[in-house]
């Protein structure tokens, strides 16, 4: 494979050629924004090369075979010739140096590097914590503390007996009368003496308790010194590493990773500067090599909790990779993120149903349901300018942003309430279309996968049977065409993305709807339509269904 897989040569090693033919394919007028593409056709000739390079590697057929992020950038050298970069995220096969990939930013397994050196010494703290907290000295301390519990019970329970049998001889002697003065007072004495006395057997094991709790809590103190030194070395290990990532982008610039967080008034997340993008495009800009578009793939299984199908692209991830990407993309002319576009001034509001409470809504696929970050254009923007009568909450629930069809608005505080408390009781009944990429073989059925965001790639969501929260849908088959399921969904739950994760997560349906870019394949929409809307009007109490036909 060595002569397919070839470099140009007496140039950068990581650069390899294309195939003939890319130079009869139009290059991009702009290059890809990371966050949001189509591959260009140069990018999938690289994609191919490279997927047949790490089939060839038997060597790393297991641990490839479990899932890795890989990723191409295909540039122009000072000569204007095509060839591609290629890298992986993470480290491959106990190393990060790949004669084939590009290397790392910074490279974290070098042995004698700052961050080996550093988690060393914190490795050596976790060990003594470790010793420490499972030592011999603390077993015998933590079972001298419950003897001691336990001989302080005993003694109690024993005394409080023999005082509870006192008390009913003194109760007999009183209830037979004929008591001297003299013997009133010493049953008096005893009573007095018995509870005196179990308040100093109390004290006496309490003090041998808290000495106890004294050496404990100087025990403890040891080990919480350990952890707090241990804390502070990792923040300021933390800290040097990631001012050792430093990249560049297009202008010249170069930014270690905390100077790139900090505008954003945060610390770079774990796992920061060691994706594709960014290695790819500092190699690229440090080799003077021009870049002309990129893409990502995941190669293998699909991780526990995650969605990532085998070959197919995924935009870059927005915690780790976005401030790090906005940064080196500056000096490119990158293509404008087709999600933070307007749609066109002139889409009317498909208005399905309205009256003096509220509005039902056809939204179009690519349109926000509020207000973005990056986009101010929304469905209750343009609702709010047609509807001014509409006032106080309107917003009731949401539809993403690429998904159409059907939603409702309220138009005063009261109708959005009563709206609310039918979607938390359940009541409101809501049915989906769906164009799924593969064939769903069972007819009908139920999804039951918990979700939660994937907090470092928001706004995916993440299967979590331990954490998540629940997410229930129906579903059932409405017919199969060629290698395509047009199937009903039915969410009895309201999670975010749920629709779209039951459908392609492994545990779920293992099809992903059609044109979800961010658990399938982009294409020129995501075929999931709102369809049917049933609901009890909040003013008449009649209930009302509202059906869309689906576009696709």
């Amino acid at each position: 494979m060595q002569s397919e897989f070839c470099n140009f040569a007496g140039m950068i090693e990581k650069f390899h050629r294309l195939e003939s033919e890319a130079t009869a394919v139009k290059l991009p007028q702009r290059f890809t924004c990371p966050f949001c593409y189509e591959p260009h056709p140069l990018a999938l000739m690289a994609v191919e090369q490279v997927q047949r390079y790490v089939a060839s590697r038997n060597d790393w057929a297991e641990e490839m075979g479990a899932g890795k992020m890989l990723g191409v950038l295909v540039a122009r050298d000072h000569e204007g010739r095509l060839g591609y970069l290629a890298a992986f995220s993470g480290n491959l096969a106990g190393s990060v140096h790949h004669d084939f990939f590009v290397p790392p930013v910074y490279d974290l397994l070098d042995p004698m590097g700052e961050f080996k050196q550093g988690e060393a010494q914190i490795t050596a703290i976790n060990h003594e914590v470790a010793r420490l907290e499972q030592s011999h000295e603390l077993a015998l301390l933590l079972q001298r503390e419950e003897s001691a519990r336990q001989q302080m019970a005993d003694e109690m329970a024993g005394f409080k007996a023999l005082m509870a049998r006192h008390k009913q001889e003194r109760d007999n002697r009183r209830a037979m009368g004929d008591l001297t003065d003299k013997e009133h007072e010493e049953l008096l004495d005893q009573s007095r003496f018995e509870k005196a006395e179990l308040k100093r057997i109390r004290q006496r094991h309490q003090a041998q308790l808290a000495a106890i709790a004294d050496e404990k809590a100087l025990f403890q103190h040891h080990v919480d010194t350990l952890k707090a030194r241990r804390k502070a070395m990792s923040e300021a290990l933390q800290e040097r590493i990631f001012r050792l990532f430093v990249v560049s982008n297009a202008r010249g610039e170069r930014r270690d990773l905390v100077e790139v967080f900090k505008l954003l008034g945060a610390l770079p997340p774990a796992g920061a500067g060691e994706c594709c993008a960014p290695r790819l495009l500092n190699y690229a800009y440090n080799n003077g090599l021009q870049p002309v578009c990129m893409a990502e793939f995941w190669w293998g299984a699909s991780p526990v909790g995650e969605v990532r199908h085998h070959g197919h692209f995924y935009p870059a991830c927005r915690s780790k990779c976005k401030p790090i990407l906005d940064f080196m993309l500056q000096g490119l002319d990158v293509e404008t993120n087709p999600l933070e576009e307007p749609m066109e001034d002139a889409t009317p509001l498909d208005v399905v149903y309205d009256d003096q409470w509220l509005t039902v809504l056809n939204k179009p696929s690519g349109m926000l349901t509020v207000p973005g970050k990056a986009l101010e254009d929304s469905l209750l923007t343009r609702y709010q300018a047609s509807h001014p009568e509409a006032v106080g909450p309107i917003v009731v629930h949401r539809l993403d942003q690429e998904t159409s069809g059907l939603i409702v608005f309220a138009k005063d505080k009261a109708t959005h309430k009563a709206l609310q408390q039918q979607f938390e009781n359940h009541t409101i009944k809501k049915q989906y279309v769906a164009l799924l990429d593969g064939l769903v073989m069972q007819d009908a059925g139920l999804i039951d996968l918990p979700l939660r965001p994937d907090v470092d790639d928001r706004p995916r969501q993440r299967v979590d049977l331990e954490h998540g929260k629940p997410a229930v849908t129906r579903y059932h088959v409405l017919e199969r065409v060629g290698g395509t399921t047009r199937v009903a969904l039915a969410p009895l739950t309201g999670r975010t993305h749920q629709l779209r994760v039951h459908c392609s997560h492994p545990q779920g349906l293992n099809c992903p709807i059609v044109g979800d870019r961010l658990y399938g394949v982009a294409s020129t929409r995501l075929m999931l339509h709102a369809s049917t809307l049933t609901l009890a009007h909040p003013a008449t109490g009649q209930l009302l269904t509202f059906t869309s036909p689906s576009p696709f």
